[in-house]
């Protein structure tokens, strides 16, 4: 399915649902962090998903990142909480959903490196190479968040 993120843009239709979703920052031993190339949009991402009925907000960002990329995870911390209805997706089927996600850091347990149905490319970055690459400013905002270390954001 196909998704427009509209970011503070006076243009962006307005939000008819809000869905819970997760993202995850997964680092590997040399700190680099884990993107995977949405399908849908073309952009690196965070691993992460939505929320299904029946599990937990960790257990679906473990899911989200073992689907998405092959790995098991353990979730370290809270980076941040992550709604601002400036930030929307439009879907092609008519949903038009208002940012709702809860960023987690999380450390690799097992598994290997693999591509899903819902990405091009699965990568680890080191810090230097994210700033040049095609990646929406909410992702790089999470990135910020987590390297600042600081309590969890709300935002």
């Amino acid at each position: 399915m196909a998704r427009i993120d509209y970011y503070h843009d006076p243009a962006a239709p307005n939000a008819n649902s809000l869905v819970v979703g997760s993202s995850a920052i997964v680092t590997d031993g040399e700190n680099r962090i884990l993107l995977q190339r949405r399908s849908d949009s073309g952009n690196w991402a965070l691993p992460g998903g939505t929320m299904d009925i029946g599990e937990t907000l960790a257990e679906s960002a473990i899911r989200e990142v073992r689907e998405e990329t092959g790995f098991d995870v353990q979730i370290e911390r809270i980076v941040g909480v992550y709604s601002d209805p400036g930030h929307v997706f439009a879907y092609d089927d008519g949903e038009i959903r208002q940012e709702f996600s809860i960023c987690l850091a999380c450390t690799i347990e097992g598994g290997s490196l693999r591509v899903s149905s819902e990405s091009t490319a699965v990568e680890f970055f080191a810090l230097e190479d994210i700033a040049g690459i095609k990646i929406h400013e909410s992702i790089r905002i999470r990135i910020r968040d987590y390297l600042d270390g600081k309590p969890p954001v709300l935002s």
